[in-house]
């Protein structure tokens, strides 16, 4: 599987040991930035990380911030892309088994290092379950997330 890893400057200490988890996994990563702890936005890589999904050149990705929830909240602003902030392992592996997640979302300082290895492991090795009433559940997403594209939902 290609696994797409973003992060901003909160996420990039840990990028090169997420990035090593996926590959002794034996999975490919695609890398979408950023290279450095220099101050960047969030949003940037939430969205590349995005696209590079959608555009079918990873399966999955694995976002990076300080908290995981910036980074979290912009993914989900793609539609195509159900990303969840995951501080354990437990919702890394049930998010993708049950709600068919595709983006991990981490918090960088908040989780240590060998906490974001076990949950990595726990994501890549799930599959969705294709279950009835998980398949029932993923389709009022993907309907809710159509009502918003066509203008459904509007602020007043």
């Amino acid at each position: 599987m290609r696994i797409a890893l973003g992060c901003d400057h909160g996420g990039f200490p840990l990028k090169q040991r997420i990035a090593s988890v996926v590959q002794a996994a034996g999975h490919e990563v695609v890398d979408c930035g950023t290279d450095s702890n220099c101050s960047v936005d969030y949003p940037d890589f939430a969205r590349k990380v995005g696209e590079t999904i959608l555009a079918g050149k990873a399966e999955r990705g694995i976002l990076l911030c300080g908290s995981g929830v910036g980074i979290s909240v912009a993914a989900n602003k793609i539609p195509g892309i159900r990303a969840g902030v995951c501080h354990d392992i437990y919702s890394a592996h049930q998010g993708v088994e049950h709600d068919d997640m595709n983006v991990l979302c981490l918090g960088a300082r908040i989780v240590g290092d060998e906490v974001a290895v076990e949950l990595v492991r726990a994501f890549v090795n799930a599959q969705f379950t294709n279950e009835e009433r998980h398949v029932r559940r993923l389709n009022k997403l993907l309907d809710i997330e159509r009502d918003a594209l066509a203008g459904k939902f509007v602020r007043s």
